[in-house]
């Protein structure tokens, strides 16, 4: 089994941090971070990240900051 790159370790976060990368590749993952202090750091800017857009709701939100923020995750995710 390859080991996994700063790259490829950006591109599985999403599905690490939802629980469903393969075990294959959460092994990989987690091995990675185990030696890489920069995408450890970035792990955890991403937990900060998700957990303080958990807290916003659709009345903290605009319908128009809402639809901006889905547009710019969905060209970055595509781009």
């Amino acid at each position: 089994m390859n080991e996994m790159d700063c790259r490829e370790l950006v591109e599985a976060i999403t599905a690490y941090l939802d629980g469903t990368l393969p075990d294959a590749d959460q092994h990989r993952f987690e091995n990675h971070l185990a030696n890489c202090p920069y995408c450890t750091e970035y792990l955890e800017q991403m937990r900060t990240t998700v957990a303080r857009l958990r807290r916003l709701d659709h009345i903290t939100l605009s319908d128009d900051a809402r639809e901006r923020l889905l547009v710019a995750f969905r060209d970055w995710r595509t781009g």
